[in-house]
């Protein structure tokens, strides 16, 4: 009866574990278009502050992902426009160490790109489709 009990409580986490994970990427899949910038000055006193932008970011279902601008940007003239994202990190292919991997949250039904910087740098994106 036991062994019963543990096999069911270990299938029931696997499943709730992989549903979390489909659901983020249910979420996820289709374009954010940019709609706020936060650039801290140093001392943690920094708000997301809106700004006018045609810059886009589309997931897709096998793991990809393309941008009308620059995955680089913003410490890069690289034209890297498509990239790979697991585990809530975007792979970029920049070289700049900073902006070579970009860590990603959706909070409140918006997505959120957080670049590596002393000073902190993130940009919000809204879903349009």
């Amino acid at each position: 009866m036991k062994k019963q009990i543990l096999l069911l409580l270990v299938v029931s986490l696997m499943f709730s574990c992989s549903n979390d994970e489909d659901n983020l990427e249910t979420e996820l899949i289709g374009k954010w278009k940019l709609i706020e910038v936060l650039a801290d000055p140093g001392d943690g006193s920094g708000t997301f502050e809106p700004v006018r932008s045609n810059k886009t970011i589309e997931f897709k279902s096998d793991g990809t992902l393309t941008t009308n601008n620059s995955l680089c940007d913003p410490y890069s003239d690289e034209m890297i426009s498509s990239g790979t994202y697991k585990n809530n990190t975007i792979t970029t292919g920049c070289q700049n160490p900073n902006i070579a991997t970009i860590s990603f949250e959706l909070k409140n039904q918006y997505l959120i790109l957080n670049f590596i910087s002393n000073e902190g740098y993130s940009q919000k994106f809204e879903k349009i489709n």
